[in-house]
Formats: C-alpha cells, structure tokens, sequence
C-alpha cells in the first residue's frame, strides 16, 4: 500500500487495516503486525501506529493485550474487570445506545435468604429493595439483572427514572454516595423460560452470569446483584499477573486478590 498525500498517514493505516479485517484476510482473534512491523512496512513512526490502533480500538475492531499486542476482535462488546464500571459505562464506545427495561421495582421479604442477607450485611432485618431490568443496546437485551439493596439505599432510588439512569450515577451524582469497589463472582448458566423470554434467546441457551457486590465507603454494601449475559454480545477481558511473592515452588504466600470456587453439589 501506497500512502497518499493529503490524507492523515494515521488514517490511512487504519482504513487499511480495517479493510484486511472487514475482508476476511485478518480473521477473528488474529494477531494484528506489531507496531514495529506496522512502522517499518509504512515508513512511518510508531506513534503514528499507536494513533491509528487507538482508532480501531475505538472503534470496537480490535483488542490489545498488554505486552502481548493487537488482536481482532468479534462483534461482540468488550468490558475489561479492570475498572468497576456500571452498564453505560460497559457500553461506552461500542456503538450502542444504553437503555433499560424496568420490570419490577419494590420490596422483598429475604428472611430466608442468607444469601443475601450476608452479602448486603443486614442479618437483623428482613426486607430489601428488589430491582429488575432487561438491560438493553440500541434497543436489543444484552443482559438482565436482579438487584437486590438495604432498604436505606434502595428507597433513595424513588422517584428516579431506572430506564435511563443507573444506580450508580443516581447514588454519586444526586446523593454523593461514592461507589468505591465491588466483588466480582463469574458463573455459567443456562437461560430458564423466564430469562430466555427476557433476553430474546431460545430457553437453556448458554448464559454468562456474574454477581457482584458493590461497595461505599467504610466497605458497606450498597447492593448485591445478579447479571445475566447473552454471550453472543458480551465479552469480558482480564489481564492477570504472576504475584511477586511466589515461594520456592511457585505458589503465592497470599491469594487474597482472587479466589476461584468450585461447585462441588
């Protein structure tokens, strides 16, 4: 490929390697050239080559993995477990319009919950805030979730519109309740009738769930949460490293950062 005048080199480098994608010559989760290949073969800085990755990032056409390079992506949307993002923010700059279905919106008796009586550290009472949305982009369900808060949070959350807001920005923006963290769990499991009604797939279809505790400050929980996934439009990334404080036999001293459960019933 020639460069031509007259038009931004890093363009040029990207619309060309967006045509090898869109034509089939870079498939699905291939290894894009280096960015020093890119710059030798384009006569141009690696700057240059950043600049026009950072466009097809954007754009949703590749992913990088950090020392590992550039790798075309599918058409599904992908979310990094690297920042505690709410669902806007999940979809920010896939395309997709963020919106919500409100399905139900009240209180529940979870006496017989422990589960969640745990999670949200309210042993002593027996009522919470159930939420439940069919999470939509540009209209199509990507996810549902049920959502369950302490009443003291969950009634903040009267009067304001969930379709189009999330609970995070409602709490930071109009109470200055700040989420600080969350704990992450990741499941699969099959679409029942009532989720494959929801998400518009075919009942015991494959689903990625994940649940999630989110935290303010002092470590109170402000809710515990059940998501639900189509995988056909939704991918998530995580980058890991080797902890530095391994023993002579490779195994960490802690393992307090992550922990994977086996279900053993």
């Amino acid at each position: 490929m020639d460069l031509k005048e007259g038009i931004p080199l890093h363009k040029q480098i990207s619309d060309w390697l967006k045509q090898e994608i869109n034509s089939g010559s870079l498939e699905v989760n291939e290894k894009l050239p280096s960015e020093n290949d890119l710059s030798e073969k384009f006569d141009v800085s690696r700057v240059t080559v950043r600049r026009a990755l950072q466009t097809l990032e954007n754009d949703q056409l590749i992913y990088r993995c950090q020392g590992l390079g550039s790798f075309v992506s599918d058409q599904r949307t992908h979310q990094s477990f690297s920042f505690l993002n709410d669902f806007t923010e999940e979809l920010a700059g896939s395309g997709l319009e963020p919106s919500s279905k409100l399905i139900s919106f009240g209180h529940e008796n979870i006496k017989d919950r422990k589960d969640i009586l745990s999670y949200l550290d309210i042993r002593k009472k027996e009522i919470a805030v159930k939420i439940e949305r069919v999470r939509l982009g540009s209209g199509d369900p990507i996810a549902y979730d049920v959502t369950w808060m302490p009443v003291f949070y969950g009634q903040l959350m009267e009067g304001f519109d969930l379709e189009k807001n999330t609970l995070f920005s409602i709490l930071e923006n109009e109470y200055d309740i700040p989420i600080e963290k969350g704990c992450y769990r990741i499941e699969s499991t099959i679409a029942r009738n009532d989720l494959a009604e929801y998400l518009q797939i075919e009942e015991n279809t494959p689903l990625l769930q994940i649940n999630r505790i989110t935290y303010t400050i002092g470590d109170k929980p402000v809710y515990f949460q059940k998501r639900y996934y189509r995988n056909d439009k939704m991918v998530f990334e995580i980058m890991a490293n080797r902890p530095e404080n391994r023993n002579k036999e490779g195994e960490p001293q802690s393992i307090s950062q992550f922990t994977a459960h086996v279900n053993k019933s």
